[in-house]
């Protein structure tokens, strides 16, 4: 006989949830799924009081609004019961999907599927739900695993690994290729052009957003949204994908050489405070006291004193930590232009730099290949243990633990790798003397931070050094109450 249910005083209340991953012919419609809730709904005599629903989000995440609203529906007691197009709809992860039943039956709640009807009230109809949604993990876990070979196999033939929208392209569904997009492409060349004319990434997000230029979903620029488009170089050729930087049969917007000036540019800027970035002065972050050592600050002046710069260590600890006194800006400036002319002049010197450079980096360059060798050999042994197991050649228990050590092994070896390929790029190969003569000859007319940034490249990582007191060559603040002596010390001497 079949089993009577008592008759609720209320209709239980009802909220559907719906989910679709891709929208395509041979998936289930957003629409058909909820027809067959209502009408699921309607024959067990629930009212349906909410529809949510996550189009294009993929079950194996947790991290979908409608189904936290679901979830937050039932703990409110704003719904009795969660109906479902199928149990594969709520998740597809083994853990996500046991901390959601469990979540529901402590709130008194309940799931039920339109299509797949087991009596979750009993173990029978429990262990039927537990298989169904088993099912639907395995089902995930081989689509992942079959779609991760199709990624592998397309980057390694230098093709992006999804369709997904690249800003500055558009996707070709013929050649299965990102190609240029003719309304964007030449936006990317001016980002790129324009950081390394010195502007920043806030002001470029603020000229993207005034020109009403949107990311590839639709929204406005951020800074972090911008930084991770051009720190990607998908403009330079590349393929980052998983954190690793693979080359692309896509065609480039910009060439090697800008690429590899925006790197170095990049990890010149890493070094530098948010409030340099932002300073009004072009020399901030690059004046040291030649006594201690330490920064020197900048004071605006006011009251008849020039604009001059302090000894930080003196200013904050008085003369016994350090007898560091003040220097006129306009001296250092004055200092500092006469040492752009004079690299500028050297032409011979600055061709000596830049192949003592270029030896640098093919030294680097090696490195990081033999690195990346040691790493490939390590995969080797790797896959040679998984052949060997494979053939029943050692045990399963000896393969785990000689995996398990070269993968510790690997991921050292891989460390380092990356960060040798890196340093690789942060060689910097310029001609200093043409650096030089380009920013003076742009010097009046780009912005402070356009200065600052290409003197920060120029330095290469040096300073300018400022001694004070009575010994000093060139006059200080006060007409002779102090003076100091003016160094540039470029990194590269």
């Amino acid at each position: 006989m079949p089993t009577l249910r008592p008759v609720p005083d209320t209709p239980p209340r009802a909220v559907l949830y719906l989910r679709q991953s891709v929208a395509r012919d041979d998936s289930i419609s957003l629409e058909l799924q909820e027809a067959a809730g209502r009408d699921y709904c309607r024959r067990q005599g629930y009212t349906v009081v909410a529809v949510e629903s996550d189009p294009g989000i993929s079950g194996r995440t947790w991290k979908r609004p409608a189904v936290q609203r679901v979830m937050a529906m039932v703990d409110e007691g704003d719904a009795d019961v969660i109906i479902l197009w199928k149990w594969s709809r709520l998740s597809r992860s083994r853990r996500d999907w046991a901390v959601a039943v469990d979540r529901v039956d402590v709130a008194g709640g309940r799931i039920e599927s339109a299509t797949e009807q087991v009596d979750v009230s009993t173990a029978t109809g429990r262990l039927a739900r537990g298989v169904l949604a088993e099912f639907a993990a395995f089902e995930s876990d081989r689509i992942g695993e079959v779609w991760k070979e199709v990624q592998l196999s397309r980057l390694a033939d230098g093709y992006a690994p999804n369709g997904k929208p690249r800003f500055g392209y558009r996707w070709d569904p013929v050649q299965k290729l990102h190609v240029p997009d003719p309304e964007t492409a030449h936006v990317v060349v001016e980002l790129y052009r324009r950081y390394l004319a010195g502007t920043s990434i806030h002001m470029l997000v603020r000229w993207l957003n005034g020109e009403r230029i949107p990311t590839t979903s639709g929204n406005q620029w951020s800074d972090r949204s911008l930084r991770r488009v051009m720190d990607a170089g998908f403009g330079a050729g590349r393929i980052l994908w998983q954190g690793r930087e693979h080359p692309g049969r896509h065609e480039r917007l910009i060439d090697e050489g800008m690429w590899q000036e925006y790197l170095d540019a990049r990890a010149a800027r890493r070094g530098v405070p948010a409030r340099t970035k932002r300073s009004q002065y072009v020399l901030s972050g690059m004046v040291r006291c030649g006594r201690c050592g330490g920064t020197m600050v900048a004071n605006p002046g006011s009251g008849g004193r020039v604009a001059a710069y302090r000894c930080k260590t003196s200013k904050e600890r008085g003369p016994d930590a350090c007898e560091g006194g003040y220097v006129a800006m306009h001296l250092v400036r004055d200092v500092v232009l006469a040492w752009l002319r004079e690299v500028a002049d050297d032409v011979e010197g600055a061709v000596a730099r830049v192949d003592v450079a270029m030896a640098e980096r093919m030294g680097a360059e090696a490195e990081a290949a033999k690195l990346a060798a040691v790493v490939e050999r390590t995969d080797a042994a790797i896959e040679r243990l998984t052949v060997q197991l494979a053939d029943g050649l050692v045990s399963e228990a000896a393969y785990s633990t000689a995996v398990l050590a070269l993968e510790k092994r690997r991921a050292r070896e891989l460390e380092v790798a990356e960060r040798a390929a890196v340093e690789a790029r942060r060689v910097v190969v310029a001609d200093v003397a043409e650096l030089a003569a380009d920013l003076l000859a742009r010097w009046d007319t780009i912005p402070v931070e356009g200065r600052r940034e290409s003197l920060q490249r120029l330095l290469s990582g040096g300073h300018v050094s400022v001694l004070t007191g009575p010994r000093g060559g060139v006059k200080g603040v006060q007409g002779g109450g102090s003076s100091a002596t003016v160094t540039v010390v470029p990194g590269w001497t």
